[in-house]
């Protein structure tokens, strides 16, 4: 009985921590790198919207724009993501009632903010608060998503 519940307490954790190595990988990127990256899927998410609703094509679509909307949707579903697997991770260690989810809340704040400051030292790149606020929405709305589904 121990083993497994260990077991499973290690298996629930390994992706929380798999999601934050993705998090810091993709916030070490140098901002040319990272610019790169999102500019071509900017291209390539608009152009597939474009086969479906063809107002892209018309150049009335400001490309930088819509990589900065990107980009921000890129913050906050991160951090739902990993909003979902920490809530679900100390859940599954035992922790219930409404302690899972308010510590999950304080994980997704607390690697939202060593993230920004993380990108401090990244070249090109800064830490703001702003993305610290949308990675902690992201985290509380992941988390929110996730009392639901736990209660099926």
């Amino acid at each position: 009985m121990f083993m497994k519940r260990n077991s499973t307490v290690i298996t629930t954790w390994i992706p929380v921590i798999l999601w934050m190595i993705l998090i810091f990988f993709l916030s070490a990127q140098p901002a040319l790198e990272s610019d790169r990256l999102s500019t071509k899927l900017t291209e390539i998410i608009l152009g597939l919207v474009n086969q479906v609703v063809p107002v892209f094509g018309s150049g009335t679509i400001d490309y930088s724009y819509m990589n900065h909307v990107l980009r921000k949707l890129a913050h906050f579903s991160l951090y739902m993501v990993l909003g979902i697997l920490s809530a679900r991770a100390l859940q599954k260690s035992g922790m219930t009632g409404w302690k899972p989810l308010m510590v999950a809340v304080l994980i997704c704040v607390l690697y939202a903010v060593t993230d920004e400051l993380h990108q401090v030292f990244v070249p090109g790149r800064s830490g703001q608060i702003s993305d610290v606020f949308i990675d902690s929405m992201g985290g509380s709305v992941g988390i929110f998503l996730f009392v639901p589904a736990t209660r099926k």
